[in-house]
């Protein structure tokens, strides 16, 4: 290993014990999961509105999704796998409002007023961002869903594993393949 990828391991191995002993103190003081709030809404708020492309209804979901964090810490079997629990919910409560709410054809086209959250505006601000939307709102949901799941909620390889239930070289390979597949398709 490197001297940068040692640096880089040790990080992220520091990053994943102070989170789990957040989770730990949550457990026991419920002010600390506000900690756990400030660390996650951010990545929560950008997953859930790249999926509901409204920003009062991601607002909504966002604070539905940790108030049921909150209510359900005591149920988290491993304190390690707090993001993976966390975007699990998130994801069921999308689907929960979907079910709820019924939307019109110009809810769903993108024309909702500009976020700095948009996810195509932050990744690429480039004339190749049209081309790049097109192509990934014609990508099956469950192939935007790891976009969202890696570059919009950060979610690490074994972190998306575990919430979708996948083996973490499936789920790396799979986002790999399809950044592929996207990257010679905006080069035709």
């Amino acid at each position: 290993m490197t001297e940068s990828g040692f640096v880089l391991q040790t990080q992220k191995t520091s990053s994943q014990l102070h989170e789990t002993s957040l989770v730990q103190t949550a457990r026991v003081d419920p002010k600390a999961f506000g900690e756990l709030y400030q660390l996650y809404v951010e990545r929560v708020f950008r997953y859930l509105y790249s999926r509901l492309r409204n920003v009062h209804d991601a607002e909504d979901v966002t604070a539905q999704t940790f108030m049921a964090a909150f209510e359900s810490l005591p149920k988290l079997r491993d304190d390690h796998q707090f993001a993976s629990w966390l975007f699990t919910i998130a994801r069921n409560k999308a689907m929960d409002h979907f079910r709820h709410v019924k939307y019109t054809d110009s809810d769903l086209d993108g024309t909702h007023a500009h976020l700095k959250y948009d996810s195509l505006s932050v990744v690429i601000q480039s004339e190749q961002s049209a081309s790049l939307a097109k192509l990934i709102q014609d990508l099956p949901e469950q192939d935007r869903e790891l976009l969202r799941l890696r570059f919009l909620a950060e979610m690490s390889f074994p972190e998306i594993g575990r919430m979708l239930h996948r083996k973490e070289d499936t789920v790396k390979k799979s986002i790999y393949r399809l950044l592929a597949r996207l990257h010679s398709q905006l080069e035709e």
